[in-house]
């Protein structure tokens, strides 16, 4: 590598956040979370440190993520969390400022945007180039994105669900919307509450989802014990939960990520739509490895859809196969400072 020449891809997500450098790969993938202490302002951990410390901290310590649906919510903790994570990718011993790739949500203003590269300048990076995350999942699914072809681009984060139709290199027709992981979690933590009486933390939430959730009925059930708090005597109690209660509990989250794909499918011209059905729906993202989501997304639309490989690491993927041939993604990167 000629000195000088460093490049970094991040996928910035609300939930994890994933640093890339091409010719290795993926050398970090860490929850974006951020430990602060409340009394001096002061960030105590981040990363799958601070994680461990969301809902176990002393009143004084807030554990917090400073992305809220893909897009920053705290600019200085975001800063902050960017030169962590870019300096822990280069080493410390580093001295040159790497070029910088991050990918934003397809529905990202032009504030936000700018928030995202001016964040990054100051935390340490010479150039920072934004793509939208459709493009990074489709380049890192493997997608010929520049061809004359509809691909259709569904990606599934914690915080945002990304649809898209992309034709040669460029996003045709999008809608993103702020259901996706995190709000599947809330509403498995919520049912359980109403149900069962019983309060469990997002970790347990999130466990529960992985472990035996599912988009459409099982018949065979697979069942879990969930540990939580009563909400009524405030003691520990356990009980026994079957997958089938967890689609019914989030079916109105996966109604949402539905509708968002049929709205983007009624917009696609028709000469790429009969790309779509020959092709099939490409999931992507951390949340689309839902047990059956794909088979719900067949059902409800009727063009098949099938998970990338590595779904969850697609944007990172991209975002170094992007920085690797950046004269070729021209069209699709924005901002470059």
């Amino acid at each position: 590598m000629a000195l000088g020449s460093k490049k970094l891809g991040i996928d910035l997500g609300t939930t994890n956040i994933l640093v890339f450098v091409p010719g290795i790969g993926i050398v970090l993938n860490e929850p974006s979370v951020v430990a602060v202490s409340e009394d001096d302002n002061k960030i105590l951990a981040i990363g799958a440190e601070a994680k461990t410390m969301i809902g176990r901290t002393p009143e004084n310590i807030i554990a917090y993520r400073p992305m809220k649906d893909g897009v920053i919510a705290d600019y200085r903790v975001t800063e902050a969390m960017l030169r962590y994570y870019i300096n822990k990718a280069l080493g410390k011993w580093n001295i040159w400022k790497p070029d910088v790739l991050i990918s934003v949500p397809a529905g990202v203003t032009s504030t936000e945007r700018r928030a995202v590269v001016e964040a990054a300048v100051k935390a340490g990076a010479k150039n920072a180039y934004v793509v939208k995350e459709p493009i990074l999942a489709a380049i890192g699914a493997g997608i010929p994105i520049q061809e004359a072809a509809g691909n259709m681009i569904v990606d599934i984060g914690g915080g945002t669900t990304d649809v898209a139709v992309i034709s040669l290199g460029g996003i045709v027709s999008s809608i993103s919307v702020k259901v996706a992981g995190n709000k599947i979690d809330a509403a498995i933590a919520d049912y359980i509450k109403k149900t069962y009486n019983l309060a469990v933390g997002e970790k347990t939430a999130e466990d529960i989802k992985i472990k035996i959730g599912s988009a459409v009925p099982l018949d065979e059930e697979l069942v879990m014990s969930v540990k939580g708090r009563d909400s009524i005597l405030g003691l520990p109690r356990t009980v026994e939960i079957k997958s089938n209660e967890i689609t019914k509990a989030i079916q109105k989250e996966l109604r949402e990520m539905v509708k968002a794909i049929k709205d983007v499918l009624q917009e696609t011209p028709p000469e790429l739509s009969s790309d779509i059905i020959d092709r099939g729906i490409i999931m992507t993202g951390g949340s689309s490895q839902l047990r059956h989501l794909p088979e719900l997304v067949f059902r409800r639309t009727g063009v098949k859809a099938v998970l990338a490989k590595d779904a969850l690491y697609c944007v990172a993927k991209g975002t170094g196969v992007a920085l690797e041939h950046l004269d070729l993604y021209k069209k699709s990167i924005i901002a470059k400072r």
